[in-house]
């Protein structure tokens, strides 16, 4: 008895260590990637030009909508690491925040990807059809849809007879799949992720086939459109990331019963992180790093924080 009991003790004192270890790694990945958009978004509400072009206005509404996705999803895995349990209420308002974000996303680029369109094949239309005013139309329009989704979903909730429970305590960790208590809600959420992922996928394919096609015109500036079938091509690998977010828990499903409880835990900080952050931080680095205008603004912008963090240590070596 003292044997298995000093056992069982060993093996709560190590889930607890691979609890912290796990929730350490995600915590600093998701702090690095929070401060990556953070300074993006600082950066694009800088100046003027970043203001009032449309594709930066774009880029803004992704990198926010990708900001709030992190950080909800962070809040939701150390939840599930210390085995928080919420109630009903509490968990919903989470997972439908992380749905209004994660629905954002791919709506985003699908505007981001036409306005590549219309600025490589009708240019001399660009400054007519793209406009701040219709880039705020559109921002409006993605954020409204989105939200009128969320509230769909929510209306199907409450359906559920909660009188019947004896509390609105969960049962089970605060997760998407445990808010979904209604089969319709299950084929509802299902052929709306289809077919929201579906339509960005097919916009971008068919704006880098007419971009492609215009590259071949005489009249189309060539270095323009090559800049811009590259930005579609990341813009779909970023969507298909975001659609590997999707097979998080599957993924999870399969490993917990072909791999160790140790290996496993290790493995699902691992995948969090390729699956929930990297594809959050791909519009900073696909316009960080390429776009001339941003990343001068950016290298201006760090130049200005290090010598403000250099600032005490060279005060306290001068005393």
């Amino acid at each position: 008895m003292l044997r298995q009991a000093l056992l069982q003790s060993n093996v709560t004192r190590l889930g607890l260590v691979e609890r912290v270890l796990s929730s350490s790694v995600t915590s600093v990945a998701c702090l690095v990637f929070l401060f990556i958009n953070a300074v993006m978004m600082l950066t694009l509400r800088s100046k003027r030009v970043f203001r009032e072009t449309s594709r930066y206005i774009l880029l803004f509404h992704l990198l926010l909508a990708d900001t709030l996705q992190m950080a909800i999803s962070q809040v939701l895995y150390l939840m599930h690491a210390y085995r928080i349990i919420l109630t009903y209420p509490q968990c919903g308002v989470l997972i439908m925040l992380t749905n209004l974000t994660n629905d954002i996303s791919p709506l985003v680029l699908l505007v981001m990807s036409l306005e590549r369109y219309v600025a490589v094949c009708h240019p001399l239309r660009h400054a007519s059809i793209i406009t701040v005013g219709n880039t705020g139309a559109a921002v409006l329009s993605v954020w409204t849809f989105s939200f009128f989704q969320v509230l769909t979903m929510v209306l199907l909730l409450v359906q559920f007879p909660f009188d019947g429970l004896e509390s609105l305590k969960m049962p089970e960790q605060c997760s998407s799949a445990s808010i979904i208590l209604l089969p319709v809600s299950d084929h509802y959420r299902t052929g709306y992720t289809g077919f929201l992922f579906g339509s960005a996928s097919l916009v971008i394919v068919c704006s880098y086939i007419g971009v492609a096609v215009a590259a071949r015109s005489a009249s189309t500036d060539g270095e323009s459109a090559r800049k811009a079938q590259k930005t579609l091509l990341l813009h779909l690998l970023q969507l298909g990331l975001t659609v590997l977010s999707a097979l998080y828990n599957i993924t999870l499903m399969f490993m917990a019963r072909v791999t160790s409880w140790v290996t496993f835990i290790r493995m699902q900080s691992f995948m969090f992180v390729c699956f929930f952050f990297m594809p959050r931080c791909m519009g900073s680095l696909i316009y960080g790093l390429r776009d001339q205008n941003i990343r001068a603004a950016l290298t201006h912008y760090f130049c200005c924080l290090s010598k403000v963090a250099a600032a005490p240590v060279k005060a306290a070596i001068a005393s």
